[in-house]
């Protein structure tokens, strides 16, 4: 087929190359414009896009596609770049753009989304850090023939995907970023066998954008939760503590941890243990093992060599 991609992260660029591996024709990506990034800030193009450059793809950066919002004129402009395409089909991908209606009725096949999730669990922004926030054992790949709502369009396709009680939201992320670039091949090659399956209406619920301030540890919280939630939020944005030193407090950032049965009654984020198996620190229920940490301006660390350049001590309290 004929194909405009619309995406922008390493999630996107999977499926962009898997599509483009599969023998479509890509004709038109769309992503969001360049952002600054790294030390010296400087602009740098999306996955997606680098993608695009690398195979000579056309590519469009509009700011808006809403005709009536803040950027008119670039929806104008990319509106005539997508009808200029003639594509079959449209594939969105962590985009990051809502499509107005304009831009859903204009390819033939429509616009197919490949969503990280179980639909209708875990719609929106968020989807693997929430699944893995919540314990859940199972997640997937919707492919899910877009509508004018929020990931409330008709399923086509839905591939499995265990969750391991280990995986961070890095791992998961590269599974799924996989399974995700399978699963719209596998939709466009049998599109017109499959049959469009409304989202049921049990079992809806949204995975909010990640926000920074969630990074802060409550230690009165359970050991399983801390543990599940230091797991979702590597690699971004890292669960962080305070800890007290000579020169000031500094925040710690926490990236694996175990929950453990509680060894003894203690106020939640006190040190109960240090040593080279772990930091065992106490929560509101059990106790957390904190297996790798890390210093401002420092590397993840393994809780022996952490110890050895930052000794911790039982009783010592990791709390503001």
């Amino acid at each position: 087929m004929r194909l405009i991609f619309a995406g922008t992260p390493e999630f996107a660029q999977v499926a962009l190359a898997a599509l483009h591996a599969a023998g479509h024709e890509i004709v038109l990506v769309l992503t969001q414009p360049d952002r600054p990034a790294g030390r010296g800030m400087k602009l740098q193009p999306s996955p997606v896009k680098q993608w695009a450059l690398d195979h000579a793809v056309p590519v469009a950066q509009p700011r808006s596609l809403r005709l009536d919002g803040k950027y008119p004129e670039d929806a104008a402009a990319a509106r005539q770049t997508l009808l200029d395409a003639k594509a079959d089909a449209m594939i969105v991908a962590a985009y990051g753009l809502i499509l107005p209606q304009w831009v859903l009725d204009l390819p033939p096949k429509g616009c197919l989304n490949i969503h990280a999730s179980l639909l209708p669990r875990w719609r929106g922004a968020a989807p693997i850090h929430r699944a893995i926030e919540a314990g859940d054992t199972q997640t997937g790949i919707t492919i899910m023939q877009m509508d004018a709502g929020l990931d409330t369009g008709d399923m086509l396709l839905v591939l499995p995907c265990a969750l391991a009680p280990t995986d961070t939201t890095a791992v998961l992320h590269d599974r799924l970023a996989e399974l995700g670039g399978q699963a719209i091949v596998q939709a466009l090659t049998h599109l017109s066998d499959l049959s469009r399956q409304p989202q049921p209406l049990a079992g809806v619920n949204y995975a909010h954008k990640i926000d920074k301030a969630e990074a802060a540890l409550d230690w009165a919280l359970s050991a399983e939760v801390l543990a599940r939630r230091i797991r979702a939020f590597d690699p971004f944005p890292g669960m962080t503590v305070p800890l007290a030193t000579a020169s000031g407090v500094e925040t710690l950032k926490l990236w694996q941890a175990e929950a453990e049965a509680a060894e003894e009654m203690a106020q939640p984020g006190t040190v109960l243990s240090a040593d080279a198996s772990g930091v065992r620190v106490a929560c509101g229920e059990g106790q957390l093992c904190l297996t790798q940490l890390q210093r401002p301006g420092g590397k993840r660390l393994g809780a022996a060599d952490f110890l050895r350049g930052c000794p911790l001590q039982p009783g010592q309290r990791l709390v503001a």
